[in-house]
Parts: structure tokens; sequence; C-alpha cells
């Protein structure tokens, strides 16, 4: 089966997003999941490739496993770091585009303000690093390519941290929420919606501004405020109902990210500017609680 569009990881949250998102598009899809493309295998990757030759490569698979990452180095390097190096080494062979999605952890968080694409990088982690390392893979590729960083994204399928605290809201009577970092919580829906209207644009377009952009939601919190603001849409939509959230009224308490030590270093501002895809593209990001709330009425 060849098909014009060729997305990977279609069960993640992003790629479930993206199926329904791309099909406005009109183009038939081939969508790829972990069993049927897995990025660590690089020598059916190229397979793959060859055998489909794809007009675009939309990759919405990685390996996200942030704290694992750090014992799982050569998983996280040959998923993060070096496929998107063989996706692009492929593209350019057949002029196809390489859509790829990176993250905020590129950047060490020391900046006082939101990171723009031509600030330096600096990875607190090995996600981190394998993630930048998969973005210079592509860039040096030579194919034409839009990768774009995010941060802190969710959705109504899969995990994410809004679904965890509303289990652990239902389940305990106090929660403690590092309220010292900051970011933009980015719906994948979000995501996959700016996606497919960049790729209306290229598709119609003789000239297109390819290359590194930042993605997110606008405004930003903190992920202390982040769970207020989804445990008071459970309340809300709860009220005397049961099942009720066991968490008490004062029970959600802020710490800071040193009182909560995990095996991967987070930075504490994952903020990004986003003016120059806005700009570029003539897009208005909504705020993040939009995002958030439109996924919460789903779930709730």
């Amino acid at each position: 089966m060849n098909a014009p569009i060729l997305l990977t990881g279609c069960n993640g949250q992003l790629g479930f997003e993206l199926q329904t998102a791309l099909t406005a598009l009109g183009l038939p899809i081939l969508a790829l999941n972990h069993q049927t493309c897995d990025l660590s295998d690089h020598a059916a990757l190229r397979r793959l490739l060859a055998e489909h030759r794809p007009s675009i490569i939309v990759n919405a698979a990685a390996y996200t496993a942030v704290d694992r990452a750090e014992t799982e180095p050569e998983l996280a390097n040959a998923v993060n770091a070096l496929a998107p190096g063989i996706l692009g080494e492929a593209a350019a062979a057949i002029g196809a585009l390489v859509v790829h999605y990176s993250t905020d952890y590129v950047f060490d968080g020391q900046s006082a303000e939101p990171y723009r694409e031509s600030d330096a990088p600096n990875p607190l982690n090995v996600y981190g690093h394998s993630k930048l390392a998969g973005e210079r893979a592509l860039q040096a590729s030579g194919a034409k390519h839009l990768i774009f960083r995010t941060s802190w994204v969710f959705g109504a399928h899969g995990n994410n941290f809004a679904k965890t605290m509303l289990r652990l809201a239902a389940e305990r009577e106090t929660l403690n929420v590092v309220a010292d970092q900051y970011g933009a919580p980015t719906s994948a829906a979000l995501l996959a919606e700016v996606t497919a209207q960049i790729l209306r644009e290229y598709l119609s377009s003789e000239t297109f501004p390819f290359g590194l952009y930042h993605l997110t939601a606008s405004g930003a919190t903190n992920w202390h405020a982040y769970a207020a603001h989804v445990i008071a849409a459970a309340r809300d939509f709860y009220g005397n109902a049961r099942p009720s959230l066991k968490l008490a009224a004062d029970g959600l308490n802020a710490i800071t990210a040193s009182a909560y030590p995990l095996p991967a270093a987070r930075p504490a501002n994952s903020r990004l500017d986003c003016s120059l895809l806005q700009r570029r593209f003539g897009l208005r990001l909504p705020p993040w609680q939009e995002g958030v709330d439109r996924v919460l009425q789903q779930i709730l």
C-alpha cells in the first residue's frame, strides 16, 4: 500500500489526534503503530520507507519515558536520536517532507524568559539529549523538514498529568504537587490541528518556510496551579454526585521540585516563545486553559 502521508506512532496521544486532523487534507494516510513501525529497528525502518515512498512523513513516535531513559539510554537514542536521521535520509532521497516533534527538555530551564528557537540548547537529562540529537540528525539529513518543539502534552487518549491528578484526587485526601516548574500545557489536539493547517499550506504553496518552530498553547502555569485547575473542573462536574473526589478542599499542597526528586532532572522554565510560528503561519494559539477544559469535558 502506497500513501502520500506516512504517520508513525498512531496509537500515542499525538498520533491518535493526528489520524483525525490529517484526514482533512484529503490524502490517503498510512498510520503505523509500534508493532508495524518500531523506530528502534533501523533496518526495518529503512525497508518500510523504501517500500512505501511517502510524500510526507509525520513522525509522532518517540521514546517518552523521561525517567526510564536514564537507565535505557541506548533505546532512547535509537528511537529519538538516530531514527529521525534515518527518516530524513530516506525523505531527502525521494523529495519527501518530514514533520517531527521535539521538546522543551532540550533546554536547561535557567532562562528567566520563554525560550526562542535561536536560544542555545542545554539538556539536563538523557531524554532531552536524545531529542536534541534527533533534531540535529534530521536537520543534517538534507530533507525538507518541520520540527515542532512543544511541552507538557496531554490528551483524552493515553496517559498524562491531568488524568493522573484526577485519579489521585479520587484516591487520596492530600496531594503534593511541584510549584516551581513552569510551562504551557499543550493538547495533542492543538498540535494535530496546527500540523494539519500548516501542511495544507505546504501542499498549496510554491515557497514554504521549512525549519524549526516552537509550538505550545499560549500562557504559562506551574504543575500545582495546573493540578488545581484540573481538580476544580472535576469538582464542578461531580458536584454532590458520586463518585466524588476524596481530596480535601485544602489538600492540594505546593512543594518545590527539590522536595520531589526524580531520576531525570527537569527544567524549571519550560516556557517556549511561539511568536515565530504565529507570525510566519498567521496562527493564533489559544490559552492552555481552553485545551485542558476541552479534554476534561471528554474525560469526565
